[in-house]
């Protein structure tokens, strides 16, 4: 059993005065794996404190002091690496192949990209007769989500240590274990105390007093659009920076010259990786008029090969999505891509034969889909891929940009060139060309409702810097 009853403030970890605790559940089985406290008010205006506190100390240490620590913490990581995967499996329902080879690696990655970045950081230069220099913005709140957990945790605490920040932490609820064992690792390193604060609790008590508290500098959330709006107005009041990674709708343009087989399977399998639980999935794909029902029958093929099942078996492919609460919602739009009138290829409503006792979701692709139907519109967050049809190329740049999201778009053709331009015309803040998977070194984020601010690498770094302009120096 998973222990997430206790906070981690000013390097103690300590009990909140909140008496209300949760289940941790397995989405694969439903059954309880650990218990967490929720934490309140009290227990984030210690956390900021003590961050304050610690911030004029820490924000004075040398880069090689900063990376002499993030040296210790990557070698706590790398110790703790299989307990990592473990964990995430437990609390979130990937696949352990899945945990192993992708969710506990980004967190090892981008402690190794952030120490890349601050070797070659650029520290202070000369505009005019003025020095212009870099400095840690203060005190950060972090939010993060349950669909991408040690990552998501690794990508701001790794940036904003390495920046000089303090910083308080919120995880997901639902899946808070990797945060709580990283903070772990963060304290056997040797993390000066108040440097790192981790607070249990969810958005409504524990993000919301975060985002108003006036002793924090600077708000980075990772999660629905929904709730970065909420996370940016109660941030308003008291004028701090607020960086964003929000929803995503993400089109995937299949061109005329593209090798279907790979394009669509590509696209596929991408949508329904993390059981479609990722923003950046390519969850609408464009096809040709000409060639979608031939790409029809390659993603119906792709999809019905997929193995679902039980995550702690290697064999799997994809797993449960995250809640109840989850399943339903991807129930009802599943149903609403029905009643509108899309053709369901493969999949639909309830659960795979064999899998009732969690939260699985049937991979189901929808064909003859309109870019006003619902399920084309909504961030569905589970295994439903949307196929959407175009007479020309114009047509699938102006179905590909219309949406209130711009995280990430995927373009696949035969001629990179070709490729590339119709890249440069998209609205997104990435986009993926002939297959190819995230970047480390790159910068994460979007346009539009999907956010602001930039993460992950030299880019991510730079969110957690002020610019100071001394005149005359």
């Amino acid at each position: 059993m998973y222990d997430c009853t206790r906070n981690y403030i000013n390097g103690q970890w300590q009990e909140s005065g909140s008496l209300e605790i949760r289940d941790i559940i397995n989405p694969a089985n439903g059954k309880c794996v650990g218990k967490i406290r929720m934490g309140n008010e009290d227990d984030v205006n210690a956390a900021v404190a003590a961050a304050r506190a610690a911030f004029k100390d820490y924000s004075a240490w040398s880069v090689a002091k900063r990376l002499e620590l993030m040296e210790n913490i990557l070698a706590g990581y790398q110790a703790r690496y299989d307990e990592f995967a473990a964990a995430i499996t437990a609390e979130m329902g990937a696949p352990v192949t899945l945990s192993k080879k992708a969710q506990a690696a980004m967190g090892m990655a981008h402690i190794q990209a952030t120490m890349e970045a601050l070797k070659n950081l650029g520290w202070e230069e000369r505009a005019g007769n003025s020095a212009v220099i870099r400095e840690a913005v203060g005190v950060c709140g972090l939010i993060t989500p349950w669909n991408w957990p040690i990552n998501q945790v690794a990508c701001k605490v790794a940036p904003a240590l390495a920046a000089g920040c303090t910083m308080v932490l919120k995880p997901s609820e639902i899946a808070p274990v990797d945060a709580t064992l990283f903070a772990e690792v963060l304290d056997a390193a040797g993390v000066p105390p108040g440097v790192f604060n981790l607070v249990h609790g969810d958005g409504p008590n524990v993000g919301a007093a975060m985002s108003a508290h006036p002793d924090i500098d600077m708000m980075s959330f990772t999660g629905s659009t929904r709730a970065g709006i909420l996370v940016a107005k109660a941030a308003a009041d008291s004028v701090k920076r607020v960086a964003q990674e929000l929803g995503g709708k993400s089109p995937n343009i299949i061109m005329e010259t593209a090798p279907i087989d790979e394009a669509v399977s590509s696209g596929v399998r991408e949508c329904f990786s993390n059981t479609g639980q990722s923003c950046n999935a390519p969850t609408r794909m464009l096809v040709p008029q000409q060639r979608f029902e031939e790409a029809v029958s390659v993603a119906r093929a792709t999809a019905e090969r997929i193995r679902v099942g039980d995550p702690e078996d290697p064999e799997t492919q994809m797993g449960p999505v995250i809640s109840e609460t989850q399943y339903g919602k991807i129930q009802a739009l599943i149903e609403a891509g029905m009643e509108e009138g899309a053709r369901l290829v493969t999949g639909g409503l309830g659960k795979p034969e064999g899998l009732e006792a969690g939260n699985y979701v049937k991979p189901t692709i929808f064909a003859d889909v309109n870019n006003q139907m619902t399920i084309a519109r909504e961030e569905i967050f589970g295994p439903v891929l949307t196929m959407i049809p175009y007479s020309n190329l114009e047509q699938a740049i102006e179905i590909a940009n219309d949406t209130p999201y711009g995280l990430s778009a995927y373009v696949y053709g035969a001629d990179k060139d070709e490729a590339m331009a119709v890249a440069r015309r998209l609205r997104a803040g990435m986009v993926h060309l002939n297959g190819s998977g995230v970047d480390i070194a790159a910068p994460f984020g979007g346009y539009k409702q999907s956010g602001n601010g930039r993460e992950w690498g030299a880019h991510g770094l730079e969110d957690f810097l002020e610019t100071k302009a001394i005149m005359g120096a």
